[in-house]
């Protein structure tokens, strides 16, 4: 039965309310304490009729998961992730207190927090509110997960999480997190993101007194490696500026941002460090890059080196074309409300990294344009029929991905000969024949000793193979 306008209503105050409540844990680095926002959500999903379990690969960084279970709960799940923690703020510089989350005569709700990314993860919820009222029915299982640390890297969090046994038994095939605000009426979409390398680089060099005219000093060489960043960087500024379709993703970006060194003013100092935040986008090539500034340190003069804080590998971005089903059943539900898309690479980095980085399609998406983009900024804030509007679009969302008809179950599958005879050969000879056995993730021990299956993977295949023979016995052939 459709919602009724005072549900409507009820529904929006509720929603208004959780999220104002949410956004006054002030979960926001450095050691954060994250009791009250599990207390929270824990409560969250209480209301909701939904079990939620704790679960941790660090002591202290909880992760929560709410499930909605399917009515076909052997298809692989949907995960929709968003990250409990907040930046630090610079409370003298805000019109209301950061964590107050006061709402304005406008309908403006400031808070940090509001755009990156409480109000993603209760967009989630209250959809799902929504839907279980309306008697909405999907047929994959929903997970809902609120990770710790995403902001100082998410190595705790998310980057760990993916990799482990509790991540694969959720059995995701495509998954939802954070994107961006927009200050225009089209919504910014986040396919892939650039990979992040943090450079220190050391430039030794002779000391003595600043009154001298040394040779081979470690201010000759810092000059050097920097003017060939700053070059490239300005290539990058005029390629952007020369190209309105680029976003800022579609390039690289260099930026100095620690220089270190030096005893007193007239001493010319024995070595200088400097530190390099690189974002590097995905057409480049890594290991060309990574040569040039090798090159570059060379010849800026003799030891200098470099030592890695950060260098991440190249994650491959989700496609969004007809070979990505997931893709298609979104944008057929954004098509519907009639929203405008602009698909981009992601600036800076989220978990959406980790999760793609395991062969899992995602997406970053958050439902909040006509808005100034103020992640991290003075004054973070949401309209509060924008944070609504955003709860109807993942309704629809959610019904359309979660409802998408996949029944291979997004397996993947490597077709290949066998190297040895089995049965199917004889019934070649009559008949089309495939050998297929659900075991992967498994060592090849068939005539070995020890041989064996994890019991997992057993019952996996259990369910692959319903999912195979319902879809076989029910083909439609015309002879």
């Amino acid at each position: 039965m459709p919602i009724s306008a005072d549900q409507k209503q009820a529904l929006d105050s509720q929603a208004v309310s959780n999220f104002q409540e949410y956004l006054q844990i002030p979960s926001v680095h450095p050691n954060i304490n994250y009791d009250a926002c599990i207390k929270f959500l824990r409560a969250q999903a209480q209301s909701l009729g939904l079990p939620i379990k704790i679960t941790s690969v660090v002591p202290g960084k909880p992760i929560a998961i709410i499930t909605w279970k399917g009515t076909e709960p052997f298809l692989p799940s949907i995960l929709l992730n968003s990250h409990m923690d907040v930046v630090p703020v610079f409370e003298e510089k805000w019109k209301y207190k950061p964590f107050s989350a006061h709402i304005d005569e406008k309908g403006d709700i400031y808070a940090r927090g509001t755009q990156d990314m409480k109000c993603v993860g209760i967009q989630y919820l209250e959809a799902i509110r929504r839907l279980k009222l309306d008697g909405v029915q999907l047929k994959r299982t929903v997970h809902v997960s609120f990770v710790p640390d995403e902001e100082i890297g998410g190595v705790d969090g998310m980057k760990k999480f993916v990799h482990t046994d509790e991540f694969k038994k959720l059995n995701v095939c495509f998954a939802l997190d954070e994107g961006m605000a927009s200050p225009t009426e089209t919504f910014a979409l986040f396919y892939g993101e650039r990979n992040i390398w943090h450079l220190i680089i050391h430039c030794p060099g002779t000391p003595g007194h600043g009154s001298l005219l040394l040779s081979d000093t470690a201010g000759e060489k810092v000059s050097y490696i920097l003017n060939k960043f700053f070059e490239f960087r300005k290539e990058q500024v005029k390629k952007l500026a020369a190209n309105p379709d680029l976003t800022l993703g579609d390039v690289t970006t260099v930026n100095l941002t620690q220089i270190e060194g030096g005893v007193q003013s007239n001493v010319v100092p024995p070595e200088l460090v400097i530190t390099i935040d690189c974002r590097i986008a995905p057409t480049v090539d890594n290991a060309k890059w990574e040569d040039q500034i090798n090159q570059w340190c060379k010849e800026a003069g003799k030891d200098v080196w470099i030592e890695w804080e950060q260098k991440e590998p190249q994650v491959p971005a989700t496609k969004l074309d007809a070979s990505n089903p997931y893709w298609l059943a979104f944008k057929e539900a954004t098509d519907q409300l009639d929203l405008k898309l602009k698909a981009q690479i992601f600036p800076g980095g989220t978990d959406c990294r980790f999760v793609r980085d395991v062969g899992i399609p995602a997406i970053g998406f958050s439902p909040i344009n006509n808005t100034p983009v103020l992640l991290h900024d003075h004054d973070e804030y949401i309209n509060k029929g924008v944070f609504l509007h955003g709860i109807e679009i993942y309704e629809k969302i959610l019904k359309a991905v979660a409802n998408f008809d996949d029944r291979t179950g997004g397996i993947k599958i490597k077709p290949v000969l066998c190297p040895g005879g089995t049965d199917a050969r004889f019934v070649r000879e009559f008949a089309p024949a495939l050998g297929f056995s659900p075991l992967n993730f498994t060592e090849v021990r068939l005539h070995e000793h020890n041989e064996y299956v994890n019991r997992d993977v057993f019952l996996k295949g259990v369910e692959i193979y319903v999912a195979i023979i319902s879809n076989l016995a029910n083909v439609s052939v015309n002879v």
